[in-house]
């Protein structure tokens, strides 16, 4: 349950909202009266895809406030006001969100925001600590340009680190802390001259998104990452960058040995020149030969090298027969699982930040997923890995 309350950071409370369904969350909005003159209800609906509560009482009916306290999992309010603030402190109920409040039976979390005279008032400061004696969370402000034209604290912390303040207090489970993950993401380039490579157009969205969704679940992360732009302010997450299939193939076998989880995810090379030109290739003819050797297969050697306990994941992106080659190359990698991609999935494959994927056990399981964001197909690898290794 998101609350908004009648401040200039409402605004933020758009990009929370789609944060929130982003990262999984199904979320209703409730926002008070003076909250409508700052965002649009029409914008909280169509992002939250439910409807907007604002009202205990309209022409037809009586808002169910009891029955949204008691639906949530977490109440969030953000932004809250100080006149908000000081009336869930003092008991006050006159509007929907207030109600809906004093109804909670689930925890409540607010980020405050107001200026900063207001935020040091001796009267704020006793209200926080009231509200914080009542069992409440609060979420730090941070010191920014206010609306005042001022510089100082009162400013709403930002949507991204509410959403990280949610999953690492309520929603993490460590069922990974103390085990040692090796992940590879993005693409390779292969270099033909100095100035021209082979590559593919891989992002290593995925292949990022799995190694924090691992850190989140207490894993000790080493990401090879291939030549992407992507990056993680996860300290548990540590990145090696290579360039090309044979550094990336190096990295892996240093790590793997020690790792009980090794997730291949990159879209490697499978060909690499045979000489790379030691200067740009000029145009001297209508065409250019170039001589491709097969680089070395990741996937297959930390499957040759795989012992008892190690879970070895890899990803299978196919244009045809996509069922009965994924198969073969869980067999033929001694693969624990492999994750089907299939580019004639709309919105799955590279450079998208959504990805359709079935998953084939080992096992035998195979288990289909509609299309998501990626960090919530993420989760759902890591979700499957975590049975597999528990098992």
């Amino acid at each position: 349950m998101l609350g908004i309350t009648g401040s200039i950071a409402a605004y933020k409370s758009i990009l929370l909202t789609r944060l929130l369904v982003k990262a999984g969350a199904e979320v209703r909005v409730v926002i008070t009266p003076a909250a409508k003159d700052f965002v649009s209800t029409l914008t909280l609906s169509t992002l939250s895809r439910n409807s907007v509560q604002a009202d205990l009482f309209n022409d037809e009916s009586w808002s169910n406030h009891v029955m949204l306290g008691r639906w949530a999992d977490i109440m969030v309010i953000a932004p809250l006001s100080c006149n908000t603030l000081a009336k869930m402190v003092h008991g006050l109920c006159d509007n929907m969100l207030l109600a809906t409040y004093f109804s909670a039976t689930c925890p409540v979390v607010v980020a405050p925001a107001m200026d900063e005279d207001m935020w040091h008032h001796p009267a704020t400061r006793q209200n926080l600590e009231r509200l914080i004696s009542f069992g409440n969370k609060v979420i730090p402000v941070v010191s920014g340009e206010l609306a005042s034209g001022l510089y100082g604290e009162g400013r709403m912390a930002e949507p991204e680190t509410i959403l990280k303040y949610l999953d690492s207090t309520f929603f993490l489970k460590p069922d990974l802390k103390g085990k040692k993950a090796l992940v590879t993401a993005g693409p390779t380039h292969e270099p033909i001259d100095p100035v021209r490579f082979i590559g593919n157009h891989s992002s290593g969205k995925m292949g990022l998104a799995i190694a924090e969704e691992l850190a989140r679940r207490g894993a000790d992360v080493e990401l090879v990452l291939g030549p992407s732009p992507v990056r993680t302010s996860m300290e548990a997450v540590k990145i090696t960058r290579v360039q090309t299939a044979g550094e990336m193939y190096d990295a892996c076998l240093k790590v793997f040995q020690t790792s009980d989880i090794a997730v291949m995810s990159a879209a490697v090379a499978d060909f690499t020149p045979v000489n790379q030109a030691p200067e740009k290739i000029k145009k001297s003819s209508h065409t250019l030969t170039i001589e491709l050797t097969q680089t070395k297969d990741i996937l297959k050697t930390l499957g040759e090298k795989k012992h008892n306990g190690q879970l070895l994941i890899g990803f299978a992106l196919e244009t045809e027969h996509e069922k009965e080659n994924a198969l073969s190359k869980l067999r033929s990698k001694n693969a624990d699982l492999i994750v089907l991609n299939s580019l004639n999935d709309e919105g799955a494959g590279f450079g998208h930040d959504t990805n359709k994927i079935t998953i084939f056990e080992k096992n035998g399981n195979e288990i289909n997923y509609d299309r998501k964001p990626k960090q919530q197909v993420a989760k759902d690898i890591v979700d499957r890995i975590v049975n597999m290794l528990y098992a």
